[in-house]
């Protein structure tokens, strides 16, 4: 590939990362992604075959920020943190990453939307939940389950972002802070905190 190709399939991604950013994920449209780049609207096939290509790149920016955070926040390269410990860290990157990057956390997750085989997409993504299954496996008493425990775990994690950042989990339960949830659902999957 040409550098002038990289450079612009670049653009492209981070005129896509910049929409989903302001507008969301239901902005990025391949031509509002042109357009936001200064392209036509033809430009993006030359890279991306697909609509989804394109949302699975942007998509994977996304997935490489979050792991960058989780990294960041489990201190890797200083003292290793106790397994319970590395969880919550990983939770509340998570849900910090939500609150914050509320449209590209919904463009990382919808699957539905994204080619799940795209090259880079899996590598980046899949790597982050090895990390959970492997802190899990660390605490759970049978690691032959954690996989299966970390995947319920996420999905009680996903749900609470999710459900915190449409403003129902706020409204049920009159929470101001998310923090009683997270221990609830830590405690429910594995078990109270003895420290």
């Amino acid at each position: 590939m040409a550098q002038g190709d990289a450079g612009l399939e670049a653009r492209l991604v981070a005129a896509g990362v910049q929409l989903v950013a302001e507008r969301g994920a239901q902005a990025l449209s391949l031509r509002e992604i042109a357009r936001a780049a200064g392209v036509s609207h033809g430009a993006p096939r030359r890279y991306f075959p697909t609509h989804l290509s394109l949302l699975s790149a942007v998509a994977r920016t996304g997935f490489a920020d979050l792991g960058a955070r989780a990294s960041a926040a489990l201190g890797e390269g200083e003292g290793e943190p106790g397994p319970r410990d590395r969880i919550e860290r990983l939770c509340r990157v998570y849900l910090d990453f939500a609150r914050t990057e509320g449209g590209m956390f919904e463009l990382m997750f919808r699957h539905d939307l994204l080619e799940s085989g795209h090259p880079g997409l899996r590598e980046t993504s899949l790597p982050l939940f090895g990390r959970l299954v492997d802190a899990v496996a660390r605490v759970r008493p049978r690691p032959a389950d954690a996989r299966v425990a970390a995947g319920v775990l996420w999905a009680g994690l996903h749900g609470i972002a999710q459900l915190w950042c449409w403003g129902s989990l706020p409204l049920a339960t009159g929470a101001d802070d998310v923090e009683p949830l997270l221990r609830a659902l830590l405690d429910a999957h594995l078990g109270p905190d003895a420290g």
